[in-house]
């Protein structure tokens, strides 16, 4: 490879790890172009999944400010760059990985933090963003209505209480 094109792929998967939420390296050793065109499908918008050379992405990851990935950056290495929702696109590399063994989750960085396989794939197990904001706006509206009932209980628990002690002074004579 020239050193021109060194420079532009260098430059290029900067540009990667610097404008994605999240980099999954992967190996593909013995899958075909048909599953690794497969697996881009799978990920959809949510990841960019590109074959890297490990010298060039080592270089564009420290330019980057990622010094994490070294260790990782051996053997046949592929980067899943995710654009989107980080938790979509490791349930479908997560996927992808269970119905074709030879694709091997190595590790990753997310938002800059360092994770292994098995974070990753803890990561894959959460639900998506959405369901998680649905499920906390109900537990706030909840709480709120258990509040409004609580507030609420109060003037009636008092109109309560003194009818009974009305009640009572009628039935004693006073």
């Amino acid at each position: 490879m020239a050193r021109a094109d060194r420079a532009i792929a260098v430059a290029e998967l900067e540009s990667e790890f610097e404008g994605s939420s999240g980099a999954v390296l992967t190996e593909y050793r013995g899958l075909t172009v048909a599953q690794l065109k497969e697996l881009r499908v799978a990920l959809g918008g949510n990841a960019k999944f590109a074959v890297a050379k490990n010298t060039l992405a080592k270089i564009a990851a420290k330019n980057a400010g990622i010094n994490t990935l070294d260790n990782l950056l051996q053997g046949p290495t592929a980067i899943a760059f995710v654009k989107g929702d980080v938790v979509e696109a490791a349930k479908g590399l997560r996927d992808f990985a269970k119905a074709n063994p030879l694709l091997v989750i190595k590790g990753g960085v997310v938002d800059g933090k360092s994770m292994t396989p098995a974070e990753i794939s803890k990561l894959a197990d959460l639900e998506s963003r959405e369901v998680l904001l649905a499920k906390l706006a109900g537990a706030l509206k909840a709480k709120q209505s258990q509040a409004a009932a609580t507030f609420a209980a109060l003037p009636t628990n008092m109109a309560r209480l003194a009818e009974a002690l009305r009640a009572k002074r009628e039935e004693a004579g006073e």
